[in-house]
């Protein structure tokens, strides 16, 4: 295929595929270009649907899936259903990616679809991501990684290829916001999507993150955006005191990825509370 993409190559060898998606520029590149090399019959892209997956990220999911024409399947995932991912322990995406890649691969084998792919790429493969355990268990494809795609390069031919979350800041489950050890259900993953929707809502942009440790909401965003939290504080300490935090708290090491793994003690401003 002259002037093809390596991901491009890499696909058109499927004779079809299954696409596990959420909607994050890296899974929906996948499936995009699997809809474009493949076909509409040939391809499927199935979103994985539970408490940990935030509506705006739904949202935007079957907005691109329309605009795109994906072949789109929505499926109940019950991870919180499973005392290991509730208790949420490290390695808690495991059992989430386990109870997603068992009901994807079903489907897959039920719609004869000869290979099931997922959206890491290769700077994922040097995080922290006990769910690519449970991936190889299921011999998930990751035609990003494999075509050697940083993040980068993602962003670089989605934006080609007018994917409209090109460069839209990462956006994993709710989940990951919840401190280690701290139980995950529904109630807490609320209080993380509230919380930072407010914060869109009073102009923050770029990354963001609302981590639950308990009583304590702890707001992480770029230092550029510091002033724009100071600026706010009142009308934050109004809505995450409605939400149930005694606490809120800004992260002045700014929003850094696996922070909950630090064991660093970071920096903070209250905003209410007492240190």
């Amino acid at each position: 295929m002259p002037g093809s993409s390596k991901l491009e190559r890499i696909i058109s060898d499927y004779a079809s595929v299954l696409v596990g998606y959420s909607g994050g520029v890296d899974s929906t590149l996948v499936a995009v270009v699997a809809r474009r090399i493949l076909g509409r019959d040939r391809s499927l892209a199935a979103i994985g649907v539970s408490p940990s997956l935030a509506r705006e990220q739904y949202d935007q999911a079957r907005d691109v899936a329309a605009q795109f024409d994906l072949n789109l399947i929505e499926v109940a995932t019950n991870e919180l259903d499973d005392p290991r991912y509730a208790a949420n322990p490290r390695n808690r995406c495991y059992f989430c990616k386990h109870e997603l890649w068992s009901k994807l691969s079903a489907l897959a084998l039920q719609r004869n679809l000869a290979v099931v792919a997922d959206g890491t790429n290769a700077d994922d493969l040097n995080e922290h991501r006990p769910g690519l355990d449970a991936a190889r268990e299921f011999v998930i494809r990751s035609p990003l990684s494999e075509a050697g795609y940083t993040k980068d390069d993602v962003r670089r031919e989605a934006r080609s290829l007018g994917i409209p979350q090109w460069d839209a800041p990462a956006a994993p489950c709710l989940s990951s916001r919840v401190l280690y050890g701290l139980d995950v259900n529904p109630q807490r993953l609320s209080q993380v999507e509230q919380g930072e929707a407010f914060i869109r809502e009073i102009g923050v942009t770029g990354d963001l993150r609302v981590r639950h440790r308990g009583d304590e909401a702890r707001i992480e965003v770029a230092p550029s955006q510091f002033a724009a939290i100071r600026s706010k504080r009142e009308a934050i300490v109004a809505r995450f005191t409605d939400l149930g935090f005694a606490k809120v708290t800004l992260d002045l090491a700014g929003y850094r990825r696996g922070s909950l793994l630090s064991e660093l003690e970071s920096q903070l401003e209250y905003l209410v509370g007492e240190g």
